[in-house]
């Protein structure tokens, strides 16, 4: 019998403060095989922010994934 494994991908979170698609850049700009491969907006306003405003960002650094979260100085 044949055993089939997948490979699981995990991403390291990163918390920052409004800057997560800036040090994102910075880290993809920095680095080989390094990019930004998604920015995630707000849809619509909330408590703290408005429509737009960047929540997550999803980017690669030496080949590993990584999320930019903006979470906020808490």
């Amino acid at each position: 019998m044949k055993t089939q494994t997948k490979k699981i991908s995990i991403a390291t979170c990163l918390w920052f403060n409004k800057n997560a698609e800036e040090a994102a850049k910075f880290y993809a700009a920095t680095f080989p095989n390094s990019r930004v491969t998604a920015v995630n907006r707000s849809p619509s306003d909330y408590p703290n922010g408005k429509a737009g405003d960047v929540l997550t960002v999803e980017f690669t650094v030496l080949g590993q994934p990584f999320v930019g979260l903006n979470g906020g100085p808490e």
